[in-house]
């Protein structure tokens, strides 16, 4: 082969293999590092109830995780023994505290320590003629009723305020059995409970705020911690490290966080674009630089690759959280990990809007979009580091 043929087939070699990079590269490729089992996705459609969705699945696999099998634990049975507890709380409050469809993992864990748990089949939560979850109207009604008990139009309150309010709860998600069969062994909840053999105290709950000490105790304050449940508070990457832990020994972790960034799409990408950004991932960057302010919004709109994304502080957390840029949204559970074509970190997260869509249920969310938008978590304890739970006092 001549000089000139050489450089003919180079040339043709060369432009294939870019081509080729191009085309693998385009849009977002993921590669699994690690990865927990969990079990099925679960549709909450329209109810407010992500955190008892999010909340059971992370017992679900926690269940898995330690060799007891798959279970389909009742949402709804979590559900309607909370709308109770509320109730007698905000009537207590004289109608001051948080009424709502929404609520916290401390929901789910209390749930099951007082009054125990059952199957999905017993209690599946849908005696109003729907095949799906929708709230908007027993939402209403139990606002309404409560809302007309507080005023105390009687001028002393009466106990059939709290047998009425139980009845429009039963109406819609049914009774709450005393007793049922699973499997052939009747139970009571609190027995069928018993029978999972979990400690509900054996679970933290963290955050990472700078308005409360480090390594202190604090009840986040936003509107669905009505229970004002306590998580300790960690820095930032001691918060992360948290999460890694867990991950790297086999933990899965409920995940409380901001869902309102135009970063958490419904394609399952969860990321913070940077939009200001002066440099661009992997061989994207000089098509990064190339764009103007109103293109890069637009790309990260569509998010159909990834882009820059901002460089989270323990700062950036808190003004996010002080301005109400990150609220309260969404629970959800973390079960692995995964890498982008450029190498960065993502987080396996199970949601609970059924499994339509391109990504059927899973999201991937960058490790900024965690560090950023964490409202709060749980884990058992033994996920913790050892030198964090030293300094948290957790035995």
């Amino acid at each position: 082969m001549n000089v000139k043929n050489l450089y003919v087939s180079l040339f043709i070699l060369l432009n294939f293999g870019f081509s080729s990079y191009a085309q693998e590269t385009e849009g977002f490729q993921f590669t699994t590092i690690k990865e927990i089992s969990i079990t099925s996705i679960k549709n909450q459609a329209s109810s407010g109830t992500c955190w008892s969705f999010s909340g059971l699945g992370f017992i679900e696999a926690e269940l898995l995780r330690m060799g007891k099998g798959e279970y389909d634990l009742s949402e709804m049975f979590v559900v309607h023994k909370n709308y109770t507890d509320k109730a007698i709380k905000y009537v207590r409050l004289h109608g001051e505290g948080n009424f709502g469809g929404g609520g916290s993992f401390a929901d789910v864990l209390d749930c099951i320590k007082d009054y125990g748990i059952v199957p999905n089949d017993v209690l599946p939560g849908l005696n109003y003629g729907e095949t799906s979850h929708k709230h908007g109207e027993l939402d209403n009604f139990l606002k309404a009723y409560i809302e007309a008990v507080v005023k105390n139009p009687n001028k002393k309150l009466s106990p059939a305020w709290f047998r009425g309010y139980v009845g429009i709860v039963n109406a819609y998600l049914g009774e709450c059995p005393e007793t049922f069969t699973y499997k052939g062994k009747e139970y009571s909840p609190k027995s069928f409970a018993q029978s999972l053999d979990l400690n509900m105290d054996d679970y933290v709950s963290v955050t990472s705020f700078t308005h409360h000490p480090f390594y202190t105790e604090f009840p986040v304050e936003v509107p669905d911690n009505w229970r004002w449940a306590n998580s300790y508070n960690l820095p930032l990457d001691e918060m992360m490290q948290v999460i890694d832990n867990a991950i790297d020994n086999g933990y899965t972790i409920a995940w409380a966080s901001d869902v309102s960034e135009k970063g958490f799409n419904r394609k399952g990408i969860a990321v913070i674009p940077d939009a200001e950004s002066k440099e661009g991932p992997g061989s994207d960057q000089a098509h990064w630089l190339g764009l103007s302010q109103k293109e890069r919004n637009n790309l990260v709109d569509s998010l159909k690759s990834p882009v820059p994304e901002k460089k989270i502080t323990q700062e950036l957390r808190q003004e996010g959280f002080n301005n109400y840029e990150t609220g309260d949204d969404h629970g959800m559970v973390i079960y692995g990990t995964a890498k982008d074509q450029y190498g960065s970190k993502y987080y396996l997260v199970k949601n609970s809007w059924g499994t339509g869509g391109e990504n059927k249920g899973i999201w991937h969310a960058s490790v900024p979009f965690v560090s950023y938008k964490t409202i709060s978590l749980v884990v058992h304890k033994d996920a913790v580091p050892k030198d964090v739970k030293k300094k948290l006092n957790i035995k």
